[in-house]
């Protein structure tokens, strides 16, 4: 019988570049905390993306859990990711950042005074801009990503993730924060052991960005 993992990966992707993703998934598998599940949640990608990462989640699947659905969007395959994990603690991943090797160790000994943690990141920029995206509150205004709480450099107690849920929304992550603060004890620390990638032209958080610039032209 295998034994219980301590913590539960999860990753969205869909149609992302399987260099990308790749980067993602090692960056997991050599973290300096092994005692984990790693959950893929393929949102329905085309077949030629399937294929390369069925494939290399085979290759692991002393590690790997690999599902593949209907597209439905990020935040509903993380929580389905969450239904099917086994983990004391839930950790997320987007599948073109990737983790320094102690992001899961450094998470452990920050939550220790709280049920769900938010950190900073390592950002990787190519222009200062970058390091900007809109606010919530009011989208004609820019706020830096330290300020902001991003969605996969949360990590928390399983039974945070049971009892909310994500949100098919813009800053559905901060959402998620600011309700689970009415339930649980929340932080937001400063670990930057999550490597955030903004200079990836067809990413999640640019696709957003160049989105809400449109709404405001």
């Amino acid at each position: 019988m295998k034994q219980q993992p301590f913590i539960s990966v999860i990753m969205s992707v869909y149609n992302t570049d399987f260099s990308f993703v790749k980067r993602a998934i090692d960056s997991v598998l050599n973290q300096d905390f092994q005692d984990f599940e790693f959950i893929i949640i393929d949102d329905g990608s085309e077949e030629i993306y399937k294929k390369e990462l069925e494939e290399y989640s085979i290759l692991h699947k002393n590690k790997i859990i690999y599902r593949y659905h209907v597209n439905c969007g990020q935040s509903k395959s993380i929580n389905k990711g969450v239904l099917i994990s086994s983990g004391k603690y839930i950790a997320i991943i987007d599948a073109d950042d990737e983790y320094k090797a102690d992001h899961l160790s450094a998470c452990l000994k920050e939550i220790q005074k709280a049920d769900l943690i938010a950190s900073t990141t390592h950002t990787i920029v190519d222009k200062e801009e970058d390091y900007y995206v809109p606010d919530k509150k009011d989208p004609s205004k820019l706020i830096h990503v330290d300020d902001c709480i991003l969605f996969a450099t949360m990590f928390g107690k399983k039974e945070v993730f049971e009892k909310l849920k994500f949100e098919d929304r813009y800053a559905a992550d901060a959402l998620f924060f600011e309700t689970a603060s009415e339930y649980f004890k929340v932080q937001k620390v400063n670990l930057r052991t999550y490597i955030y990638y903004r200079n990836i032209p067809n990413s999640v958080s640019a696709k957003l960005k160049n989105l809400h610039s449109l709404k405001l032209v």
